[in-house]
């Protein structure tokens, strides 16, 4: 266990809600791209509606206990819990933050998640060396880099043509009816995934800290107040909105229709709630942006600017050594003091 003072634990806390505020801030275009680009919901009613959905991701994993595995991956399953001391956790909330903030000046929709991820690697190599990874944990996070958006295109791709086929007995005013209601419900359903996801992530870092420094008694487990801070921190995030990247999700990949949105939506839903099942941190930007693609793609190849696909991969490559190479940097500065 590491002394620290309890307000020095207080501030690492402070900045670790302010990574997660700045994960909903960044993120924000992943709830809502698909009911902005169709005109389902104005900006400012998307926003809220996702808002309140990420927030709402509390109240299910209490229902729901198996879904809450995501936070004890990135708390204790990227590198050894006991290596963590708070120069760790400082160096890797501010390797992933200045990578979030850079991308976000940038309006680039990269990964939050996978620049966490990135952060806590880089600090905990920095301090311990290669041998305090945890490669099962960091295996199955690095895999899923190109399988999270792989499989929302697989599914979004599928459900459009089973939908397609469902549908194709009715009029053109009615599917269209039809389709608005249910992407309301699969946007509402993702956004819910979201913040179960993505908010887990920083309760990880939180409770990891907790540990190291020996404020968490018993067992290795998230405090309910830890949780709680952490989704209304991404609630509170979603609610200010990230405009520049929302206009890349939402219309510069590819337009969507009222189905199309249904289907990415439904898509990225069923990838988000199986990877938090799994105790798998996913990125919600490559996850929405596969299913959009897969949505594009099903109504034809050329529908989708692939240009523009190439340079969010590219984000996507470069996202976990950048952040690792920040943190590392900023774990090295702490050693001076």
């Amino acid at each position: 266990m590491h002394e620290l003072a309890f307000p020095l634990l207080v501030g690492l806390v402070i900045l670790a809600l302010a990574f997660d505020f700045l994960n909903g801030l960044h993120d924000a275009a992943n709830s809502i791209a698909t009911v902005v680009a169709t005109k389902l919901l104005r900006p400012v009613q998307a926003v809220l509606f996702a808002a309140f959905f990420n927030f709402a991701a509390y109240f299910l994993i209490l229902w729901v206990p198996e879904l809450h595995k995501v936070a004890d991956t990135i708390g204790k399953g990227l590198i050894d819990k006991d290596m963590v001391s708070p120069a760790v956790v400082f160096a890797a909330l501010v390797g992933a933050m200045f990578w979030n903030v850079v991308t976000w000046l940038k309006g680039i929709p990269s990964s939050s998640s996978h620049a966490l991820v990135g952060g806590i690697v880089g600090a905990g190599v920095a301090a311990a060396g290669f041998g305090t990874i945890q490669w099962n944990g960091l295996t199955k996070t690095l895999l899923f880099i190109p399988l999270a958006p792989l499989t929302g295109m697989a599914v979004a791709l599928l459900v459009m043509l089973i939908s397609s086929w469902l549908a194709r007995w009715a009029s053109a005013r009615g599917a269209d009816r039809l389709f608005r209601s249910l992407h309301l419900v699969s946007s509402a359903g993702y956004s819910l995934g979201h913040g179960l996801n993505d908010a887990q992530k920083t309760m990880g870092i939180i409770t990891v800290l907790l540990y190291s420094t020996g404020y968490l008694s018993g067992e290795f487990h998230v405090p309910h107040w830890v949780a709680i801070s952490c989704y209304i921190a991404i609630g509170l995030g979603t609610l200010m909105g990230g405009w520049k990247i929302i206009e890349t999700m939402g219309s510069r990949i590819t337009k969507l229709s009222q189905h199309q949105g249904f289907a990415a939506s439904t898509g990225g839903s069923i990838m988000l709630f199986s990877a938090s099942w799994a105790g798998i941190p996913v990125s919600t930007t490559h996850t929405i942006t596969g299913a959009i693609i897969g949505a594009g793609v099903a109504r034809r190849t050329s529908a989708v600017r692939w240009g523009v696909a190439k340079s969010v991969v590219f984000a996507w490559l470069i996202t976990i050594p950048s952040s690792a190479a920040v943190a590392a940097l900023f774990y090295a500065l702490t050693r001076l003091f």
